[in-house]
């Protein structure tokens, strides 16, 4: 990569001393060779200085795969408009500051061995601006990925909307957010990274409708720029106000990466949502090679247990969390944060996984294991962003053709009077409307507590697995003894009387099966624990594969209309795996 690609032109450059160059940020001096070797981060203080467009081009793509898409320039001025100088005359010296026709450029390349459309936008070229062709070619790029059936990724950098073309510049906005929305109805996997700075109309358009958001580390995004606000209200900004940092804290995006990390994520995020996956129809069987796990998966039928002693076992701090099991009985697994509106909740995690060469959407709740993670994931205890967070992983399963697995252990949702400001109830009735009506298989497995509403939110589900030592309830025991006996320490009592563990739930049919644990529970061998459960997610999402849509969602209908305690298995004792 030579110097000149890695500069951004038009935009003033660091002061330069015979090869060297000063941080913007901390103003130390770097030298040229250096600073190309980490693609243009500050060694010192990680600022990442701004890229022109073939220089990110080039950073991300399988090299030589990138070929442009030639787009014969349209109407440059349609006001005829000058200022200080005719707007013709800035679009000229744009173009050969830049050397570039426009503020994006657009193309077809690999990353990863994917192929995929690219659009990757320029700052030095007018600040990024868009105008009419910027939103025309935003727009081409994205129906050429629907033409072609491939993903799109768009690398944004920008200042806004072009003043120059006045409310034709306004009105890209709507323009490329139609093209997103029909790549969107596609089912097909969109990609921005957002760069530093992305505003105004690019941020408040196709910047944040793609399927996932990535902001690069330090880059500033937002709608209208600091200075505009500060002057606007008068306000104290925070110090990482717009800050892709603070964009991922208050759930407006995926992830944040540093710039050497974006390839290697953009490459899993495209293999996890690649050709094979998404095009595996509803009829067909397994996507991949059969795992030898699956043929081995036990089915238990539970042995009588006392519900006291599911309970503590239901909540042992070293049972393995949703986490725990993501990295073990999954292949691979690409965190997604935020609800793209309040915030990032740590007691739900999701995101996009692989298991057994099938890509599926996993949402889980997580309490973590010493006194730091779990105060840090409220106990397991989501708030109403949290089960927005997981509504929004429902929509991008199903807009994906993805199984959903969801992995259930909470005492119950958050209690108090933030969660009540934010909607608690409407969040849990929004996401059991939609596991409901969710157009693609749903597996859910209660591998610990199973607290009331808060449980059940990720309980709607064409297969209800529950571990062997795990309890689903209207209300923790405490609770009932509470309120029935007046005092807490009736607990035991409670639990026996509302029939707690696996033994009821099967019983009953609310169950469709038990997963077995090893002896003495999963945190005695939580490796082997994640294999059982592994062999019984792939045996139920095997034998869902081969439903179709009608017949899924009428079998889900059907099942939930028998929970009515009409219906009692008849147990047959067994011995657990492991005894």
């Amino acid at each position: 990569m030579t110097r000149s690609s890695l500069t951004t032109p038009g935009v003033p450059a660091p002061p330069v001393h015979a090869g060297w160059t000063s941080c913007p940020s901390c103003g130390w001096l770097l030298y040229h060779k250096r600073l190309e070797r980490n693609l243009h981060v500050c060694p010192e203080c990680e600022h990442h200085l701004r890229l022109s467009a073939r220089a990110r081009i080039d950073m991300l793509v399988d090299a030589g795969s990138f070929t442009e898409t030639e787009l014969p320039r349209g109407d440059s001025d349609p006001l005829t408009f000058t200022d200080l100088r005719p707007y013709p005359d800035r679009l000229r010296d744009a173009a050969h500051r830049s050397g570039e026709s426009e503020a994006v450029l657009v193309g077809e390349a690999r990353i990863g061995g994917t192929p995929l459309v690219l659009a990757v936008m320029d700052f030095g070229f007018l600040g990024g601006s868009m105008g009419v062709e910027v939103g025309r070619r935003v727009s081409e790029a994205a129906a050429l990925a629907l033409e072609q059936g491939r993903p799109l990724v768009v690398v944004c950098a920008s200042g806004g909307a072009r003043m120059q073309e006045g409310v034709f510049s306004l009105f890209q906005m709507a323009r490329a957010s139609e093209a997103f929305g029909r790549l969107r109805e596609a089912g097909l996997l969109s990609v921005c990274v957002l760069t530093d700075p992305t505003y105004g109309g690019v941020s408040a358009s196709f910047a944040t409708l793609a399927s996932v958001l990535i902001g690069e580390r330090g880059a500033h995004v937002g709608f209208a720029g600091p200075r505009v606000v500060q002057e606007t209200i008068r306000a104290e900004l925070p110090r990482d106000f717009q800050t892709s940092e603070f964009l991922l804290a208050h759930g407006l995006v995926d992830r944040v990466e540093n710039r050497a990390d974006l390839r290697p994520v953009l490459i899993r995020l495209l293999a996890l949502h690649g050709q094979d996956a998404a095009d595996v129809p509803a009829t067909d069987g397994p996507a991949g090679e059969p795992d030898p796990a699956q043929a081995e998966a036990p089915v238990l039928q539970p042995v009588e247990s006392d519900p006291w002693d599911v309970v503590q076992r239901a909540r042992v701090v070293d049972r393995p969390t949703t986490l725990d099991y993501l990295h073990t009985a999954f292949d691979d697994f690409v965190e997604l944060h935020g609800d793209r509106a309040f915030g990032d909740d740590p007691a739900v995690v999701g995101g996009v996984a692989s298991l057994g060469g099938r890509a599926v959407v996993v949402i889980g709740h997580e309490k973590g294991h010493s006194v730091r993670e779990r105060v840090a994931h409220n106990f397991g205890m989501p708030h109403p962003e949290g089960y927005r967070k997981a509504l929004r992983l429902l929509g991008h399963a199903e807009a994906h053709r993805l199984p959903v697995v969801t992995l259930v252990d909470t005492p119950g949702a958050h209690p108090g009077p933030e969660a009540e400001e934010r909607g608690q109830s409407h969040a849990i009735a929004e996401i059991i409307m939609r596991s409901s009506r969710l157009r693609v298989p749903v597996v859910a497995v209660v591998t610990g507590e199973g607290g009331s509403g808060g449980a059940l939110a990720l309980c709607t589900s064409d297969r209800l697995l529950v571990l062997e030592n795990a309890y689903l309830s209207v209300i923790s025991p405490e609770g009932c003894a509470a309120i029935l006996w007046r005092t807490a320490t009736a607990a035991p009592a409670a639990a026996r009387a509302m029939q707690l563990g696996a033994t009821h739930l099967y019983r009953s049919g609310i169950a469709t099966s038990v997963v077995p644990e090893p002896s003495g529970g999963a945190h005695t061998d939580p490796v082997a624990a994640a294999d059982l459960l592994r062999a019984a997610l792939l045996r139920e999402l095997d034998e869902l594969s081969r439903a179709d849509v009608d017949t899924l969602l009428a079998e889900r209908s059907r099942r939930l209309s028998g929970m009515d305690g009409r219906r009692v298995r008849t147990l047959q004792p067994v011995v657990p795996a492991g005894c």
